[in-house]
């Protein structure tokens, strides 16, 4: 009897194992974004801008990232978003200046909102709803994708998570890590809390999201909140389904394009979308909390 039930424990634990590994995807790892089937050319057309999306023929003034989507209707415009508009933003005109480069912080907002507005830029071949299906408590349901127009008041922007150098992550006080900013506009996550963080979820000063942070000009590295956040800081436009954590930690899964290991609602209860959340968000984390040995599943 003892031998069988130690053949059940050790099938078990490999079938756990197993179900916890990450296998190669059933389909492109653009998910969505394959466009139904335009893939690539869908944000990024190969001649002749948004023109070559069948759109306005100058609709694009920025010659960054083949950009294959109309930004006109998003140049100058102040967007109020999260907590009744305390972090609004207001986005360059590129029809007179141009970004300083493609990893310019407004210019990943407006090229994101092109396609995900659905307000002052209009969708182009999109349903408005996600790909991915939610089930949260029974209820099934598809989110919306489109943040100016997502079935409550049009033009509202403040239930959406704040960007733009309002949205400041810094270190210290009750909210933040244990941290320190470098003048680059990176994190060192080196305080008794944020260090063990780094092996609780994964190195996220080398394969997070606070890699993706947009330095704040003219600040040094104890100037405070050093960076801010652009919608690429927390979504990889180009992977849907896996996330790259490293060597150590590996291939973990995502979901709605998040950059990191963000697998809500599986069936081991996974944290890890709350871990995702507190790479920022360090006042409720674990370690900000005295626990130090809970661990990312």
């Amino acid at each position: 009897m003892k031998r069988i039930l130690l053949v059940l424990m050790v099938a078990l634990a490999l079938a756990s194992f197993a179900a916890a590994q990450v296998t190669s995807p059933t389909q492109d790892v653009l998910g969505a974004h394959n466009v139904y089937g335009r893939g690539c050319i869908a944000c990024h057309a190969p001649h002749s801008g948004a023109a070559g999306n069948g759109g306005a023929a100058t609709a694009n003034n920025v010659q960054f990232a083949l950009w294959g989507e109309d930004m006109t209707p998003l140049y100058g415009k102040t967007l109020a978003f999260g907590d009744r508009g305390a972090y609004s933003v207001t986005l360059p005109d590129y029809s007179s200046s141009v970004p300083s480069s493609p990893s310019d912080g407004y210019f990943s907002i407006i090229t994101c909102l092109s396609c995900h507005d659905g307000n002052l830029a209009k969708s182009g071949m999109m349903k408005g709803t996600s790909l991915e299906t939610v089930t949260i408590a029974g209820a099934v349901f598809n989110p919306p994708t489109l943040l100016g127009n997502d079935g409550s008041t049009v033009g509202n922007y403040l239930n959406d998570h704040p960007v733009g150098p309002n949205a400041t992550v810094g270190c210290g006080g009750q909210y933040n890590w244990d941290c320190t900013p470098n003048a680059d506009g990176t994190i060192s996550f080196n305080g008794p809390n944020s260090s063990k963080f780094l092996t609780n979820y994964f190195d996220v000063t080398k394969y997070g999201p606070i890699k993706k942070l947009v330095k704040v000009a003219g600040l040094s590295a104890t100037g405070g909140s050093q960076s801010w956040v652009s919608c690429i800081t927390c979504h990889d436009q180009h992977d849907m389904q896996y996330f790259n954590a490293g060597p150590t930690t590996g291939i973990k899964p995502t979901h709605f394009f998040v950059r990191g290991w963000y697998d809500p609602g599986n069936s081991t209860t996974s944290n890890s979308a709350a871990q995702f959340c507190r790479t920022c968000h360090g006042g409720e984390a674990n370690e900000s909390n005295g626990q130090y040995g809970v661990t990312t599943n």
